[in-house]
C-alpha cells in the first residue's frame, strides 16, 4: 500500500506572541515543520503534502527547498477543513497518514506501529495517556473497551471530562474511507469548526475498527502552542541527542549543558565535550578530540587528536590532526588547518590556510592567506587584505617569522625562512632568507620636560 501523509501547518500561533508563523519557530535551529517533514521522509513509498495557511509567503520562502505539495488553507476553519484541502489528492487505495507541523519529536516507530493497522475495515489513531487532560478531546470508549467517539472539551460532559486517554490528532486511514468521511464532516459544535476526530465516530457506525496505540513518552507528540513548550522540547530533543552521543562513547561534561543542532555524520572515540558546547549543521569529529567549555562549531571537520580550548567559535573550517586551538580563537569560513597548528587566544583567521607546524598564538588576524609549513607569527600581526573594494592575498612562505605587531598590506609574499622585524608594515615582497624591517628611526630629545600643571 502506497502511502501519503498530510502535514497540517496553517495554524497562527496565537499564544507564541510571535509574527513569526508557528511551525516556522526552531527546535535545535531547525523550523518545527522540518522537524516532521524529515521524520516523513523515512517512510517508504511516501508522498507529503503540506496544509499551509497563516504567514504563507513566509513559510514558502522558509522551507522553498522541502520536496511536497504546498495547498494553502485561507480560512481556518478546522482541522477537518484542513484536510479537505488536499482530498482531490488522495487515492483511495494509499493510506493516508495525518501529521501535524507543529508536533516536531514524533518517532518514525511510532508511526510505523500505526500504518501496519491500517485497513479497508481499520482506523490506526494513536493516542496517550495523561496525569492533567485538560485541554484535550476525549476518547470515549464502550463497555468492551472499544473506541466509539472522541469529544472535544469544550463539548464534554463532566464524566467525560475525567477521562485520562486523550486523542493526539494523529492518525492513519485508508484513502476512500477518508475521503467519503470528509465530505459528511459537520460544524455543529461550541467552536464552529470542521472536526477531523468526528470521523471517528463515523467509522464505528460503519463498522471500522479503531485501533490505537501510544507513544514511549507524552513528550513524542507534544505540539507547541506557546514559549514554554517550545523550551521544554528544546530541553527533550537535546537529551535524546546527548544519551545517544554518550551511547556511542563521547564524554559530555555535563549532557544538560550541551546542545547539538545539527548532525554530526562522523564520530570518533574518546571525544571529551566540556559544557555549553554548541554544534551546529554538519560536523565530522575525529579520534582523542577535547572541546573546551563554550565553545561553537558549525559545518567543520575535527580531525584527530585535536585541542580547542574554551571560547572558541569554529564555523566551515577544517582543523588537522593534533592542531590546538584557543582559548578565545575564531576560525571563520574556508579556513584550513593543516597538522600540528597552533591558534591561540584572540587570533582570527578567515579564508586561510596555515601549514603543517605553524604557530600564530596571539592577538592576531590572519585573512586571505597561504601560510607555509613552520611559520611563526608574532602577537598583533595583521594581514590588510582589503583595500575597501576588493580583497587580495597575502602569502608567507615556509619557515618565515612574522615579528609582533607587523602589518602586511596585500597582496604580498614573504618568502621561504624570511624574517620580518617586529613594529614593520610591509608593503613589498620580502625575499627568502633575510631580514625586512621598516621603523622610523628611534630618538631620544635631550633635556626634554615633561608638561605639569599649572598650581592655582
Amino acid at each position: 500500500m502506497n502511502l501519503t501523509t498530510i502535514i497540517l501547518a496553517a495554524g497562527k500561533g496565537t499564544r507564541m506572541r510571535s509574527e513569526l508563523p508557528k511551525v516556522l519557530h526552531k527546535i535545535a535551529g531547525k523550523p518545527l515543520l522540518r522537524h516532521v517533514y524529515d521524520m516523513s521522509r523515512t517512510l517508504e513509498n511516501n508522498r507529503i503534502l503540506i496544509v499551509y495557511g497563516h504567514g504563507a509567503e513566509h513559510v514558502l520562502d522558509t522551507l522553498k527547498d522541502i520536496d511536497a505539495g504546498w495547498f494553502e488553507q485561507k480560512q481556518q476553519l478546522g482541522t477537518g477543513h484542513a484536510v479537505q484541502q488536499v482530498s482531490d489528492q488522495i487515492n483511495d487505495n494509499d493510506a493516508v497518514l495525518i501529521l501535524y507541523g507543529d508536533v516536531p519529536l514524533l518517532k518514525q516507530s511510532t508511526v510505523q506501529q500505526m500504518l501496519a493497522a491500517v485497513s479497508e475495515k481499520s482506523l490506526a489513531l494513536l493516542t496517550v495517556t495523561l496525569a492533567n487532560p485538560k485541554g484535550y478531546g476525549r476518547i470515549v470508549r464502550n463497555e468492551q473497551g472499544l473506541v466509539t467517539r472522541i469529544v472535544e472539551e469544550k463539548d464534554a460532559s463532566e464524566a467525560e471530562k475525567q477521562i485520562r486517554e486523550v486523542n493526539t490528532g494523529i492518525m492513519a486511514v485508508q484513502g476512500g474511507l477518508l475521503k467519503k468521511w470528509l465530505g459528511q464532516l459537520k460544524n455543529h459544535n461550541a467552536q464552529g469548526e470542521y472536526y477531523l476526530t468526528d470521523i471517528i465516530e463515523m467509522a464505528v457506525a460503519e463498522g471500522v475498527t479503531v485501533t490505537t496505540s501510544q507513544p514511549e513518552t507524552e513528550d513524542e507528540v507534544l505540539g507547541v502552542n506557546d514559549r514554554n513548550q517550545l523550551s521544554h522540547l528544546e530541553r527533550v530533543y537535546q537529551q535524546e541527542q546527548a544519551k545517544a552521543l554518550m551511547t556511542q562513547g563521547v564524554t559530555l561534561y555535563d549532557p544538560a549543558r550541551f546542545d547539538l543542532r545539527g548532525k554530526i555524520e562522523a564520530l570518533g572515540q574518546d571525544i571529551e565535550i566540556d559544557v555549553n558546547v554548541i554544534l551546529e549543521g554538519n560536523i565530522r569529529i575525529g579520534n582523542n578530540v577535547k572541546i573546551g567549555a563554550n565553545t561553537q562549531i558549525k559545518d567543520s571537520v575535527i580531525e584527530d587528536n585535536v585541542e580547542i580550548l574554551a571560547n572558541s567559535v569554529i564555523e566551515n573550517a577544517v582543523v588537522g590532526r593534533g592542531s590546538r586551538v584557543g582559548p578565545f580563537a575564531r576560525l571563520r569560513p574556508e579556513t584550513v588547518l593543516a597538522q600540528n597548528v597552533h591558534i591561540g587566544n584572540f587570533v582570527e583567521i578567515k579564508k586561510a590556510t596555515v601549514a603543517d607546524g605553524s604557530k600564530i598564538n596571539h592577538l592576531s588576524y590572519i585573512g586571505d592567506s597561504e601560510v607555509g609549513s613552520k611559520v611563526n607569527i608574532g602577537a598583533g600581526t595583521i594581514t590588510c587584505n582589503y583595500d575597501g573594494v576588493n580583497k587580495f592575498k597575502t602569502v608567507i612562505g615556509d619557515g618565515a617569522f612574522i615579528g609582533s605587531d607587523t602589518q602586511l598590506i596585500a597582496p604580498v609574499t614573504i618568502g621561504n625562512n624570511a624574517t620580518i622585524g617586529a613594529g614593520s608594515t610591509i608593503t613589498r615582497d620580502s625575499p627568502e632568507n633575510q631580514l625586512t624591517l621598516s621603523r622610523a628611526k628611534q630618538i631620544s630629545v635631550p633635556g626634554w620636560q615633561r608638561p605639569a600643571k599649572k598650581e592655582n
